[in-house]
């Protein structure tokens, strides 16, 4: 590992900083410095006027300062040697214009020859208001350099109880510290923590736990309370960032609301960056939320809010909808600063340029772009569960028939009511032991999740829904088939056992069994629900979050695995935040457009407790947890997979060796062998804390590995990156291409499968097509939830994908050239995707509807693409 003062800089420190050529008698010399920043400036509306401000306070003396401190300890006050404080001089002259931009300043720092290697520096901001500091380079007399990535807004010095510090990206372990910043590493540590106490403010940069008791709104209605996740057995959760808000003054248990359109508290560098921002991620969603929402509430309350027909549903895409008579003119001055007007966010949303402003059309979905009705195909409905956007629950059926883990007193009979008479006939001649040993049955299994609240959900106004089990057979040319499909009510004290649970298989022949249709749109009903709460939110947006707060409390900037992990975590707690406030929270957009409305969070709770381990959220864990894939030393990557051509794992499994690879070869540079593990204090308080804190409610579970070798460390942090990047990806970019035409994942079922012989079956059987479209969203909602899921399916500007760093992110070499390295290969792993999708043997690969599978693809454009890694969930 390079050191401090290492030859890197040119050798022994009095050679590097050699006397200056004007200082005194040589016992001086000059170090020369470049400030990158960027100011609050005329684009940000809440702060128009404020570089007028701060350059009329530079003029009066109130300076930004700089100070450095050497990475030698001042043998009377051991602490690092510090320099005078220098002013950075003419502020007022850098270019202040309308864009967003970089602004350059130089500097110069007079020091003893003897001080040492600066290895950190203290900032002071004298001004009225916060700028963003980029970027500080210092050029030492030898024309060595030394970098700091800063990338941290920098207020008032009013508000900091400490001094604002800033470390060079030369990285070590806290063994490592040299001795003059031993004690600016463990107060920056300790600057991060807080004391648990007090309201956070928007300068703060405190990272702190919380429970998710900000969902409701009991102040407002008592029927917008919500439970509070976390902190119990019954509804355990990840923790997420503390705001020290007030507790409701309705339920004490539960946290005040900020003024609607007020961001939630998070430390400041945290938030979305302004060119993000300008990518309507936080903006869009609150505009969707204050102005689109109730537009299409009026609108629809002028016209027909149901599809009669998929044209109608067509329509959205083709004629797309008006709405000049429903948008506002202009907003209300106070909403201004905190929300997109109602013509950019239709601009976004819509799939052309120009023309009407009010005309919201959305562009076509992937999954009708070729054949408008290949989605409703069998064969399309099956491989979506292999190459769709929710390609992680699918499992392999080991044991016959299934069973339930609910108490039959309350939830009915736990044996399934699927049998072998229905199966048999689909199994191209085999019998079902045969198919159970020639490991050729699979189950999507959503029964128990959704049976513990089905009383609550169908109790809802507008939702009648089932729990569900589907069976597939895999075919002999490596394509699934539904065979049968499990619909399931919760007992009542009226009804019977057997007229409880309903079996639907597909039709022998050609002809359309629209019973059959409509069990499979209550399955992709399901399969939405928990796609978005489970495999989506829960297992990556919130598991995250924990990780993200314990890695800036324990493991100081200065510590290696901090600057690696820091792009994994970018924008994360930010789009969590906006998650809380608009789509997740008590009648918020997911409460409103799904069929598990109100409890859909106490769902995600019920799911974090019963099913997620960390030691199965790797692909080579979940893959083999659910039975699709088997250890094998043989095979590629040590896993065969029971389906050959599983996009999602080949993919996967492609993207995870890389990444482990990476990983490996990081954690070689700094840790030499597993007792540098366990000496790496840092570390281990991360890991416990992310662990018996950050996942408290589950930490006495013995599935956490423990950090204690160079392998654990290896597994946990790769596994986190996946979750992070890849993981995310799949279940996240397909959103549109797949879910933008609703009826092919509905979010809401709003009637159940009629009986054969009943007045709705004869209803079903005069239009099936208006029955089927009658029983899903309708218009209103079906909208809501195109422009929710377009937004969210869209990569921005200035996304970073897998396999990027910034620049000068690290000083180490090899650092470099691991993540060089990452970036060559998830280049040759894009050539094997392209490869594979061009492969006509390679069935799953396109299906029906022409799709190819690009969620794993690791590079994209901006926009909606269907394709690309970000290295963060920013989205």
């Amino acid at each position: 590992m390079q050191g401090f003062g290492s030859s890197l800089l040119g050798g022994a420190i009095g050679n590097v900083l050699a006397p200056h050529s004007t200082s005194p008698a040589g016992t001086s010399i000059q170090i020369n410095g470049t400030i990158i920043v960027q100011k609050t400036n005329l684009l940000d509306l809440v702060n128009a006027g404020a570089s007028a401000v701060d350059n009329t306070a530079d003029l009066l003396g109130q300076k930004v300062k700089l100070q450095l401190v050497s990475v030698e300890a001042d043998p009377v006050t051991k602490t690092g040697k510090r320099s005078q404080n220098v002013s950075v001089q003419n502020w007022f002259l850098a270019f202040d214009g309308i864009t967003v931009g970089d602004v350059t300043y130089t500097i110069s720092f007079t020091v003893d020859r003897n001080f040492g290697v600066p290895g950190a520096f203290i900032i002071q901001n004298n001004h009225v208001n916060e700028f963003y500091l980029k970027f500080v380079s210092l050029v030492l007399p030898d024309h060595s350099t030394i970098k700091f990535m800063c990338n941290s807004w920098v207020y008032n010095v009013s508000k900091y109880k400490s001094d604002r510090i800033f470390f060079s990206n030369r990285h070590c372990l806290p063994i490592d510290t040299p001795q003059g910043l031993l004690t600016l590493r463990q107060q920056e540590l300790i600057n991060l923590r807080g004391d648990g106490t007090g309201e956070r403010q928007e300068w703060d940069r405190i990272y702190d736990y919380a429970t998710y008791n900000d969902l409701g709104s009991p102040d407002f209605s008592k029927a917008l309370s919500r439970p509070v996740l976390g902190g119990s057995n019954e509804l355990p959760y990840p923790r997420r960032c503390r705001t020290g808000r007030k507790p409701s003054a309705a339920d004490p248990n539960s946290e005040s609301l900020t003024f609607i359109l007020e961001d939630n508290y998070i430390p400041r560098d945290e938030r979305f960056s302004v060119v993000k921002n300008s990518d309507f991620i936080g903006d869009g969603l609150k505009a969707i939320v204050h102005i689109l929402i109730p537009a299409l509430e009026s609108f629809f309350q002028m016209n027909n809010n149901h599809f009669e027909t998929l044209k109608d549903v067509k329509n959205l895409y083709d004629q797309g909808i008006n709405l000049t008579e429903c948008l506002p003119v202009s907003l209300p001055q106070a909403e201004q600063p905190f929300i997109l007007s109602p013509f950019e966010l239709i601009n976004e949303l819509t799939d052309t340029t120009g023309g009407d402003p009010s005309l919201l059309r959305y562009p076509v979905p992937q999954v009708i772009a070729n054949d408008e009705l290949a989605w409703i195909s069998d064969k399309e409905f099956a491989r979506q569960v292999l190459a769709g956007l929710n390609p992680l629950t699918i499992q392999s059926l080991k044991v016959f028939p299934p069973t339930s883990a609910l108490d039959p007193a309350t939830y009915g009979p736990q044996i399934s009511a699927i049998t072998a008479s229905h199966l048999e006939p689909q199994l191209e001649g085999l019998n079902l032991q045969q198919a159970l040993d020639q490991d050729k049955l699979f189950i999507v299994d959503y029964n128990d999740l959704y049976l513990l609240y089905l009383t609550k959900i169908n109790a809802q106004s507008g939702s009648q829904a089932y729990a569900s089990r589907t069976i597939f057979y895999l075919t002999d040319d490596g394509t699934l088939k539904p065979i049968a499909i499990e619909l399931t009510l919760p007992p009542t004290p009226s009804t019977a056992a057997s007229s409880l649970r309903r079996v639907f298989t597909p039709p022998l022949s050609d002809s359309k069994d629209w019973l059959w249709e409509l069990a499979k749109v209550h399955v992709a009903t399901n399969d939405s629900g928990y796609h978005q709460l489970v495999s989506h939110w829960l297992t990556t947006h919130a598991v995250i979050e924990p990780f993200v707060i314990a890695a800036q409390r324990q493991l100081s900037a200065l510590h290696p695995l901090n600057i690696f992990l820091l792009p994994h975590f970018k924008n994360t707690m930010a789009i969590n935040s906006s998650a809380r406030k608009l789509l997740i929270n008590a009648g918020g957009i997911i409460e409103n457009t799904f069929t598990t409305g109100e409890h859909s969070m106490e769902i995600t709770s019920v799911a974090y407790r019963d099913s997620w381990r960390f030691d199965q959220q790797g692909l080579p864990g979940d893959l083999i947890s659910r039975g699709m894939a088997v250890v094998d030393p043989s095979a590629k990557y040590g896993l065969r997979l029971l389906i050959a051509d599983y996009p999602f794992a080949v993919d996967g499994l492609d993207i995870w060796d890389a990444t482990e690879k990476c990983v490996k070869d990081y954690v070689d540079i700094y840790y030499k062998d597993d007792a540098t593990i366990l000496a790496d204090q840092e570390l281990q308080l991360w890991w416990s804390e992310a662990r018996n804190v950050g996942h408290g409610d589950k930490k006495a579970e013995q599935w956490w590995p423990q950090a204690s070798t160079k392998s654990d460390l290896v597994s946990i942090l790769t596994t986190i990156i996946w979750i992070a990047s890849a993981h995310h990806a799949a279940v996240n970019f397909g959103q549109y291409a797949y879910g933008g035409y609703m009826p092919n994942h509905p979010t809401i079922t709003r009637r159940l499968v009629p009986e054969e012989g009943s007045k709705e079956y004869v209803e079903l059987l005069q239009d099936p097509e208006k029955f089927l479209l009658s029983s899903v969203n309708g218009r209103m909602q079906a909208t809501i939830v195109l422009s929710t899921i377009e937004l969210l399916s869209k990569h921005a500007k200035e996304e970073e994908y897998l396999g990027y760093r910034i620049s000068n992110w690290t000083d180490n070499k090899a650092a470099v050239a691991a993540i060089g390295a990452l970036s060559d290969r998830l280049a040759q792993i894009e050539q094997l995707i392209s490869q594979r999708n061009s492969d006509p043997n390679l069935k799953n690969r396109l299906g029906p509807a022409g799709v190819p599978y690009t969620l794993l693809f690791p590079s994209s454009k901006p926009g909606l693409t269907g394709a690309g890694i970000p290295n963060s969930i920013s989205i």
